[in-house]
């Protein structure tokens, strides 16, 4: 990246300055940012050319005080010569600090995304969720089992990284990770922020996205049809585990909370407030966006089974929720002695709920919108786009228009 740079003499009048000679000052510019230091020299105001940053005169003081300012402006050139050829990145902070001799340490990418993951896990609870800085946490592992996979280092200097630094990493996580493409993008939108970050301080004067274009593709929603919800609800399992999760999978299906938003369903989450009917009133646990969700009676018959089980009596919870790993192996038993071939998860509940039994049923989007607890309506618009039993109804209805002339 070029940089413009400029070098600027001055004086710098004390405070409370009234008469005698002060300091004169070197001003370096890089790209708009300043840096200065003193030069050891002073003079009287009244001898002083601002614009051209000497003094006036022609004896030979005055040319040695101006030829020394000269051999200043000089130094700072083969200053920025240099670091321009040793490829480093120009700030007037470094440039200044390459001017007097000093040798600063280059701030490391690692270093730096750590740092961040301990600022954010901070913030987890306030304005961050646990499931963002899980997601990073797991952005630096991959970057760093990268740098060791290309670079057989645990941590690169920040200026090392470039374009060609991106498209590797990207290309590791394709190949050697075996990421599919949005996973691939989202890790390195991870990775982009951490740039961004060092941009933002003149840690680097050079963007390495500049030229990389990373597309999430649009992944085609799976949802369960209505005949799959009623095959799930009125089969008979052989075990108390297998009813408690097909009750919380049909939880989901039917009010489009996730598994982490159920898992910490509390019963002061409930209100009956706005119209005698049981609402839902939380926030995402993903995003930390309100979920509003007025409840189905199936809803309501699902989560009073439930009221007098020891772990919700104890602690006000909705449901006796076990672990997401647990979940998972259940709801694949379920699956199968329900002959549904698409494999059951909270994604494909939650799906189900936007499109099998709202979207379907000519609950407007918006509504739908809220329920999910998406903060753009574009996100809803996806389940729209899958529903083709809603396409056929709505042609049949077309079809018996012109058939009657109404």
């Amino acid at each position: 990246m070029k940089t413009i740079f400029s070098v600027l003499f001055y004086l710098k009048r004390p405070r409370n300055y009234q008469t005698g000679s002060v300091p004169v000052y070197m001003r370096i510019t890089v790209n708009g940012k300043r840096s200065e230091l003193t030069t050891g020299r002073e003079c009287e105001p009244s001898q002083w050319i601002p614009s051209a940053g000497r003094i006036k005169g022609t004896k030979e003081n005055v040319k040695t005080f101006n030829n020394y300012l000269d051999t200043l402006r000089a130094q700072v050139d083969d200053a920025h010569s240099a670091m321009i050829k040793a490829q480093e990145s120009i700030t007037a902070e470094s440039l200044k600090n390459r001017f007097l001799g000093k040798e600063e340490s280059p701030k490391m990418l690692i270093e730096v995304f750590e740092e961040h993951n301990k600022r954010f896990e901070k913030l987890v609870g306030k304005e961050a969720t646990k499931g963002t800085l899980s997601r990073y946490k797991i952005s630096l592992s991959h970057t760093q089992r990268f740098l060791k996979w290309r670079y057989n280092l645990t941590d690169i200097s920040l200026r090392k990284v470039d374009h060609q630094f991106i498209t590797d990493y990207d290309f590791w996580l394709r190949s050697e990770r075996n990421c599919a493409n949005n996973s691939a993008v989202k890790y390195i939108r991870n990775f982009k922020k951490i740039i961004q970050i060092s941009l933002d301080n003149g840690w680097i004067d050079r963007n390495p996205f500049v030229k990389y274009k990373g597309k999430v593709k649009r992944v085609h929603r799976t949802c369960l049809e209505q005949k799959d919800l009623i095959a799930i609800e009125v089969k008979e399992f052989p075990s108390t585990r297998l009813d408690q999760i097909r009750d919380i999978f049909l939880f989901s299906c039917y009010t489009g909370l996730a598994y982490a938003d159920i898992k910490k369903l509390h019963r002061r989450d409930l209100t009956d407030r706005y119209d005698g009917e049981i609402w839902i009133m939380t926030n995402r646990q993903k995003t930390d966006i309100p979920t509003r969700v007025p409840l189905l009676p199936v809803a309501i018959a699902l989560m009073r089974k439930y009221e007098h089980h020891p772990k919700c009596s104890d602690t006000g919870l909705i449901f006796p929720v076990p672990s997401n790993q647990k979940v998972n192996d259940y709801l694949k038993e379920i699956a199968e002695m329900c002959g549904i071939k698409t494999g059951l998860t909270f994604h494909i509940a939650r799906h189900t709920f936007a499109t099998t039994v709202t979207l379907a049923n000519d609950v407007p989007i918006e509504s739908v919108s809220v329920m999910l607890g998406h903060a753009n309506i574009k996100t809803t618009q996806e389940y729209a786009k899958v529903l083709n039993m809603k396409l056929s109804k709505d042609m049949l209805l077309l079809k018996h228009k012109f058939k009657t002339g109404v």
